[in-house]
């Protein structure tokens, strides 16, 4: 009671939402391209597991907050540079998605049929294992940036819970657009290209600040929507022309 009537605690579990759900896109854009690889009658309730999974994966790593203090001592040392439990679930993490998106681009730019048998041998707990694995790196991430904002658990938890509800609203119409539209896709998967190689690089002790990334993507998807809308009126222009000419 003493946290609702607080203030301070609202703005810390507002400023503490906001913060999970820009930290979630990397997480909703991953689930959704690996979801549209599934048969249609599988992709939502594919992308609600991972969203869930995702959950209850941050809401148990705020609840063992001391297994998280335990996994920033030094395991071993590579070319001077110590590695941690952290430092060595980023790498992992980042390679593999490194790797996942480059070879999504790949499938991508070989051609529509390659893509289908590519999407053939995707099963259902495939995808669900690849985003279990991903939700542990962006998870342990997310949870790290919240212990450093946050001091009651309480919030952390009702902060992810909401911003994974919030996620659930919009990740269907996310992987439909991401979907639909090819240019928005690639832009996608080479952004998680991106948060690949900076998980590794975090993962050796080099800090790059995610805003500039998120800037960067968001500045790119504005100019593929613009790109998009010119080309849907350009289209609509063409055929009203072409309707007119028999009349004339």
């Amino acid at each position: 009671m003493e946290l609702l009537s607080n203030p301070q605690a609202w703005i810390a579990f507002a400023t503490l939402t906001a913060l999970e759900l820009v930290l979630g896109i990397d997480n909703i854009i991953f689930i959704s391209i690996l979801v549209d690889k599934l048969p249609a009658q599988q992709r939502e309730f594919a992308r609600r597991i991972g969203l869930f999974m995702a959950m209850f994966m941050r809401i148990g790593l705020l609840l063992v907050l001391s297994v998280i203090v335990g996994l920033v001592a030094p395991l071993f040392t590579v070319f001077d540079q110590a590695i941690s439990g952290r430092d060595l679930i980023l790498i992992v993490g980042g390679m593999f998605l490194i790797w996942k998106s480059t070879g999504e681009i790949h499938h991508s730019l070989e051609g529509e049929e390659d893509t289908h048998s590519s999407a053939g041998r995707a099963t259902l707990l495939h995808v669900i294992l690849q985003i279990m694995l991903v939700d542990l790196v962006f998870s342990l991430d997310s949870i790290i940036t919240a212990v450093g904002m946050v001091d009651e658990v309480a919030i952390m938890i009702a902060a992810v819970i909401v911003s994974v509800g919030l996620m659930m609203v919009f990740a269907t119409a996310i992987g439909q657009f991401v979907s639909k539209h090819p240019s928005i896709k690639m832009l996608a998967l080479t952004f998680l290209v991106v948060v690949g190689v900076v998980l590794v690089a975090e993962g050796f002790g080099h800090h790059i600040p995610k805003g500039y990334i998120y800037f960067a993507m968001a500045f790119s998807v504005m100019v593929e929507l613009l790109n998009i809308r010119f080309r849907k009126r350009a289209k609509q222009a063409i055929h009203l022309h072409a309707a007119r000419i028999p009349g004339e």
